[in-house]
């Protein structure tokens, strides 16, 4: 269903094309040079870099989205890991130490 909708599309559009293209040759019929006579002018231009602005962000988000969640590390190892560090320097004893353990593994 998909192919045959393409197929259909693309006849009636180059059909479109074929019946509106100007024999003569004039430039001042039809879309002008190459689409610019259409009235957009600068909008155009400023259309297609908000475009392509959007795009690139777009993939500048999903790959750091990617590389943030593919680090292999969880917060709770990181929480762990500084449990670890403050029962190694003293600061807290062995009692909270298992604690706070039991706080993080559940």
């Amino acid at each position: 269903m998909t192919m045959r909708l393409i197929a259909t599309s693309i006849a009636v559009l180059s059909g479109a094309a074929v019946a509106y293209a100007d024999p003569a040759g004039d430039w001042g019929a039809g879309y002008g040079h190459m689409g610019w006579g259409g009235g957009f002018g600068m909008l155009g231009g400023l259309m297609m870099l908000v475009f392509w602005g959007v795009i690139i962000a777009l993939i500048v988000i999903a790959v750091r989205w990617f590389a943030d969640n593919s680090s292999g590390r969880s917060k709770s190892s990181d929480a762990m890991d500084t449990l670890k560090s403050r029962f190694a320097k003293g600061e807290i004893d062995e009692d909270e130490f298992r604690k706070r353990k039991a706080a993080l593994e559940d």
